[in-house]
Order: C-alpha cells, then sequence, then structure tokens
C-alpha cells in the first residue's frame, strides 16, 4: 500500500484529502505545517507528498527545498495550492514538484494525478 503525507494548515482541507485518499486505499499522514511533515518523513517514509504552498512558518517551497537537501530521492511532491499565479507553478516545478494542482480540485483529478506521481516513482527506481 502507497504511503501519502498531506502537508496543509487549513484542517477542512486536510481532512477532505485524507478522506478521499483513504478511499482510494492509499495509507495517509497528515501535517499542519513544514516542520511537523519534515519530522514525519523519515519515520513514515511517504512514496508521495501533496503539500500546500501557503503555510504560517514553513512555505511549501521551504519544505519542498528542505527535501532535497535532505534525502538524495525524495518523494515525489504534487502542489496543492490556492495560488493560482503561473509565477508559482514555474518556481515549483523549478524547485522540482511532479505536479501543480490548483484549488480545488475534484477527487477524480486528484486519484488520476495522485497515481501518475506514483508510476512516475516507480519507473525513476527502475
Amino acid at each position: 500500500m502507497s504511503r501519502i503525507l498531506v502537508v496543509d494548515d487549513e484542517p477542512t482541507t486536510l481532512k477532505m484529502m485524507e478522506m478521499t485518499l483513504k478511499l482510494e486505499k492509499y495509507e495517509v499522514a497528515t501535517a499542519q505545517d513544514g516542520m511537523t511533515a519534515l519530522s514525519l518523513v523519515p519515520t513514515f517514509k511517504p512514496d508521495l507528498i501533496i503539500l500546500d504552498l501557503m503555510m504560517p512558518g514553513q512555505t511549501g517551497f521551504d519544505v519542498l527545498n528542505a527535501l532535497k537537501r535532505q534525502y538524495a530521492t525524495p518523494p515525489p511532491v504534487i502542489i496543492f495550492s490556492a495560488k493560482d499565479s503561473i509565477q508559482s507553478m514555474v518556481e515549483a516545478k523549478e524547485a522540482g514538484a511532479f505536479k501543480y494542482l490548483v484549488k480545488p480540485v475534484s477527487r477524480a483529478e486528484l486519484a488520476k494525478t495522485v497515481k501518475e506521481a506514483l508510476v512516475a516513482k516507480a519507473f525513476r527506481k527502475g
């Protein structure tokens, strides 16, 4: 079973994402800030991280950059943000994000993107 870490400072969004992913048969851990997320990575060992950009303390970009510094091959990251500027999307791609989804996203779109990221991760290992 694939493990997914969802990071978002909005409790309602976090709960919705967790429920949606559990219905898709994923093991899910959640964090409401970047520091908690980074502390969960070594023990939870996520196959994928879904990351909000705008959070108090560390932004999603801070977390993404910390992952790249700490791990030779960090798990793929899907940015999930209300920020829909082209600049943010380009910055996320340049920082190594697998995909950038703008909130709100349908359950079908979320499930499809998660599957794509996990397939890409599997091929990256091989």
